[in-house]
């Protein structure tokens, strides 16, 4: 059973989810759908049923008294309701549903697509779940410059440029948004003189979308050169010594000027692996009065989206105090900010997964600097949207490139007569193209032209992974997915404990995969 909620009141319904192209499954004589009914006050109320892509489809509660030719209709009634099916509830302990339900059944697939999928509207943001699996998601997501299909993996563009590739190549690889860094922005060139060039879009010349970080994260990255106080947070600039404030006002005026589809409040970042409390229950609360601020400087509602930041560090009070004053101010969306920061992959995904079960359900939910591919795919599962990371751009420049196994160092001298392409499998101009030979030479060498090469291919894996998931996830095979996923990154069956036990929150059993004891956890920042 499947729990909906209706006028702030509990309603219960059933669903059955099945693949396939005619409506052969259901009571006799019955061959289409009705939406699905909702008892509510004493009546029977009809919610309207979503556009769903891909082939699965949902079986409602109520059947449609449509005969088949030759056959007599008959109503509804008890008889005739849909077998039950095992359905995934947060209330559930997950190693219980998967002991009464073998791999691939209800215990591992929980949910189906859901009859009443949720969705939100802002002036410059309209998002619509149209499939979910257990936790996982697909959606839509319509900006003011691109409709965006989630989960989905934002490269980072720090000073509006993505190192190596142009917004062509970045097209090429089927990027749908880009990010841009605040703070380093309005160092150079200066917010003013984007404005004039018609924001970000006319700058670099892209025409999807694009997000900009609030400066927050700098809090972090350039904390010896940073000093944080209730005004806001003074940097003092690595280029040439000067000093700039920037404020909660300052943060969204410039990003105001950019001229971002999604643009980021700015936040009180600690590193989660500050030892301190009393400084991320500050941190917590002062981003919570920081959001405030910048809701009221925001002068572009219409063009774009102020998403909030949950902080609270590894704490689960403070990340449920965070989550409960943000969702208060009602933003177009939510980032889940303050780590990937080198706490432990335990903590990572335990705090991933109780915001993303927080957040409201209709909106959407941003892990902030996660670009691993195996990370992508455990948020994906527990729920979260987007996420951004300098990560495959920048091992790139190092020889690195990302393969459904892990990653082939490209420097390594196993490489020099290997006339494959990275991946036979990518389309990516770089595998059509160059051999792993001929990448090796130019890696070896430090051609301009490897860091190009190398970065093109990563860039579109991350691109092809997130397409490949919201596939899976609108066809209902995500749990089989998931479990030809991790084969190619675990081929010895030794999958790590924090996977399984990510997986095993996310309802989804990893039987016939992890098949050998796992490794030692790495420590913290391994």
């Amino acid at each position: 059973r499947t729990q909906y909620r209706a006028s702030g009141r509990l309603a219960w319904g059933a669903s059955r989810c099945y693949r396939g192209g005619a409506d052969q499954c259901g009571p006799p004589g019955v061959t289409a759908l009705s939406s699905l009914w909702i008892r509510l006050t004493g009546e029977l109320a009809a919610a309207p049923a979503p556009t769903v892509a891909g082939t699965a489809r949902c079986m409602r509660v109520a059947w449609s008294t449509t005969a088949a030719p030759g056959a007599a209709a008959k109503p509804p009634r008890a008889a005739h309701r849909p077998p039950r099916m095992r359905v995934w509830s947060g209330n559930m302990d997950p190693r219980a549903a998967m002991r009464e339900a073998p791999a691939g059944t209800a215990a591992d697939t929980a949910g189906g697509l859901a009859s009443e999928l949720p969705s939100s509207k802002s002036p410059a943001l309209e998002f619509q779940v149209v499939a979910v699996q257990g936790r996982a998601r697909s959606s839509r997501m319509k900006l003011p410059h691109v409709t965006a299909e989630t989960p989905m993996f934002m490269p980072v563009g720090t000073q509006g440029s993505v190192k190596g590739l142009s917004s062509e190549q970045l097209q090429d690889a089927g990027c749908q948004v880009i990010l841009g860094n605040t703070y380093h922005l309005e160092n150079r060139p200066g917010s003013g003189l984007v404005d004039e060039m018609g924001g970000l879009h006319g700058f670099i010349g892209w025409p999807r979308g694009m997000l900009t970080d609030s400066g927050g994260f700098q809090m972090v990255s350039l904390l010896h050169l940073a000093e944080i106080t209730e005004e806001g947070v003074t940097f003092q600039s690595p280029s040439d010594g000067s000093r700039m404030l920037l404020t909660p006002e300052q943060s969204i005026q410039v990003q105001n000027r950019l001229g971002a589809d999604i643009i980021m409040a700015l936040d009180d970042v600690v590193p989660a692996t500050a030892a301190d409390r009393a400084r991320f229950e500050e941190a917590t609360h002062r981003t919570t009065r920081w959001i405030d601020r910048c809701l009221a400087a925001h002068s572009r509602p219409r063009d774009q989206n102020l998403f909030a930041i949950v902080q609270g560090g590894l704490d689960p009070d403070l990340r449920h105090i965070s989550m409960r004053d943000l969702i208060a101010r009602d933003t177009p969306g939510y980032a889940i900010g303050g780590l990937a920061g080198g706490e432990s992959k335990d903590d990572f995904w335990r705090m991933v997964a109780l915001c993303a079960e927080g957040l409201p359900p209709g909106k959407p939910r941003y892990v902030m600097g996660i670009g691993y591919p195996l990370d992508i795919v455990v948020c994906s599962a527990l729920g979260a949207d987007m996420y951004d990371s300098v990560y495959p751009t920048r091992t790139a420049r190092f020889g690195v490139a990302l393969v459904p196994s892990g990653v082939l160092k490209l420097k390594n001298a196993e490489f020099s007569e290997d006339f494959r392409p990275i991946d036979p499998a990518c389309k990516c101009s770089t595998c059509q193209r160059y051999s792993r030979s001929y990448l090796h030479n130019v890696v070896t060498r430090n051609q301009p032209s490897a860091a190009v090469l190398v970065s093109h291919h990563n860039v579109h894996y991350t691109q092809d992974l997130t397409r490949s998931m919201r596939r899976a996830i609108e066809g209902q095979v995500f749990p089989e997915w998931v479990r030809d996923f991790l084969r190619g990154m675990y081929p010895a069956g030794d999958v790590d404990g924090w996977v399984r036990d990510a997986l095993t929150v996310a309802g989804i059993s990893l039987e016939g995969v992890a098949t050998a004891p796992p490794p030692p956890p790495r420590p913290p920042g391994g």
